[in-house]
């Protein structure tokens, strides 16, 4: 298994949180089949969770810290 984002390994807890009560959800501009969902750390940093649905099954892409959320259509929002 590789990581992209180490810093992330151990916050299993941070993304779980992410997926179940996001402060928002946005659409991928380059796959509409993927999902970003945020939930904010603390002012001005966020957790960004990255989630795929195919063929019916739904998995973890990537997650990420961040500083800004990224572009796409905005779905729902907090």
């Amino acid at each position: 298994m590789t990581h992209k984002h180490p810093v992330m390994r151990d916050r299993l807890a941070e993304v779980k949180l992410t997926l179940r009560g996001p402060c928002e959800i946005r659409r991928s501009r380059s796959d509409p089949t993927v999902h970003l969902f945020y939930r904010s750390d603390r002012p001005g940093r966020w957790t960004g969770v990255v989630a795929k649905r195919l063929d019916g099954e739904g998995f973890l892409v990537t997650t990420y810290p961040a500083d800004a959320i990224k572009e796409g259509e905005r779905l729902w929002t907090k």
